[in-house]
């Protein structure tokens, strides 16, 4: 048995952690070498040696908070830049004279670690929220900052920002190329599985329709939804537009397939890039073909709003449900899309017997107002049209013309 794709995923911010955890290592320790240099300087060294004691534990209790977005938890990020904060704040305890030489704090540079996880976490907000009070503490460390410290700050701030909008970044690629990836992955399924469904299924559905019309009776029934179901089979594996869609069930006409009018029942998702909206009508379109009706559509995207395309389908739905009923089972529709710059046009024709003159009216004052209402009051409520030909013996023809800005006149028709 063939094995399924894997989709393997690629995590881009996993080498930042792993970047921060030995940044937070090497910082640590440069601290510690630099206070153990400089130490006959201090007027206080037990508050240092303290300070950086407790600073070093820290750094190496914490390392698995580092190691990943799922550890490096709120609490952790808040107790970190506490520490950050308090020996910076020290530093004028411990060392006097830092305030006047301009010195490094007791933290050093270990203190952008803690902005840097900020960073990673959260992206460019995080950041600037950490990177803040830290910039605060610094200023006021000093008492009288001098330009090379407002550098310094000023540096960690844009950096910390600039790196968490980097992450944020890297991030939305890192779920476009997942997606990309399964994309794939289930392409290569579905080929797979096209080609075992064609070498069996397909062949068989073929010889059952290739048979049941040769003995006839029964059997051709059979064998005719047999060839219904090998066209939506293979339209189903070839990856065309066809969408899930709803089937109604009729013990005398066979299935039926046929869009259902809900607001959300075949309704696709949104074409990629339009925010307003807009829906291929091809897609909705798409579900009515089978043995008997066929969909002429152009080579690229019919975007319209979603309210119109709508109904817009369901108009065809109840055009093909006329000739179902009364041009017969055995008859033939087809379908035609025209995409023109100002409007959307969708012919809908079939080789039925025609509609006798005069019984459109006749069907209206029955009470029988699917004409009327199904199709062309839905094209009406759009600003459009519904023109319906027909000649006895030839055939009917359903045109249906929706104008592109059909979703701004219904919604000033509707506050009307």
């Amino acid at each position: 048995m063939p094995k399924r794709e894997r989709v393997v995923r690629m995590s881009v911010e996993q080498p930042l952690w792993r970047a921060l955890t030995a940044y937070r290592l090497l910082t640590m320790v440069y601290a510690v070498l630099l206070f153990l240099s400089t130490r006959e300087k201090f007027e206080r060294p037990w508050v240092a040696a303290v300070f950086l004691a407790v600073l070093a534990v820290w750094t190496l209790a914490t390392l698995p908070q580092v190691s990943g977005a799922a550890r490096c938890t709120r609490p952790f990020l808040a107790a970190d830049l506490v520490i950050a904060l308090t020996g910076i704040m020290l530093t004028p305890l411990a060392d006097v004279h830092a305030q006047t030489f301009d010195g490094p704090t007791l933290p050093s540079i270990w203190t952008a670690g803690s902005v840097l996880a900020y960073a990673i976490k959260g992206g460019w907000r995080w950041a600037a929220f950490a990177s803040t009070p830290v910039a605060v503490a610094n200023i006021a460390e000093r008492g009288h900052p001098s330009q090379d410290t407002l550098h310094n700050v000023l540096l960690v701030w844009i950096a910390s920002i600039a790196i968490g909008y980097v992450v944020e970044v890297a991030r939305a690629s890192e779920r476009t190329l997942a997606r990309a990836l399964e994309i794939e992955a289930a392409t290569r399924e579905r080929e797979r599985l096209a080609r075992d469904i064609h070498d069996s299924v397909l062949q068989v559905l073929a010889m059952v329709q290739r048979r049941g019309t040769a003995l006839g009776g029964e059997a051709a029934e059979l064998g005719r939804m047999a060839g219904e179901q090998e066209v939506a089979l293979r339209t189903l594996v070839a990856g065309g537009l066809a969408r899930p869609s709803y089937v109604s069930e009729d013990s005398s006409q066979g299935a039926v397939v046929r869009v259902v009018d809900e607001p959300d029942a075949v309704l696709p998702a949104q074409a990629p890039g339009d925010g307003d909206g807009t829906v291929d009508l091809r897609l909705l379109l798409a579900p009515f073909a089978g043995a008997r009706v066929t969909v002429a559509e152009p080579g690229a995207a019919v975007p319209l709003p979603a309210p119109a395309a709508r109904e817009v389908a369901a108009a065809v739905g109840a055009a093909l449900d006329n000739v179902r009923l009364h041009a017969g089972a055995e008859a033939r529709a087809w379908i035609l899309v025209e995409d023109w710059p100002e409007e959307v046009i969708v012919t809908v024709r079939d080789d039925g017997p025609g509609i006798p003159e005069g019984r459109l009216v006749q069907a209206e004052g029955e009470g029988r107002m699917g004409v009327a209402l199904s199709i062309r009051g839905r094209l009406r409520e759009l600003g459009g049209s519904a023109e319906l030909v027909s000649v006895p013996g030839q055939g009917t023809e359903v045109e249906l013309r929706v104008p592109r800005a059909a979703k701004a006149r219904r919604g000033k028709a509707q506050q009307a």
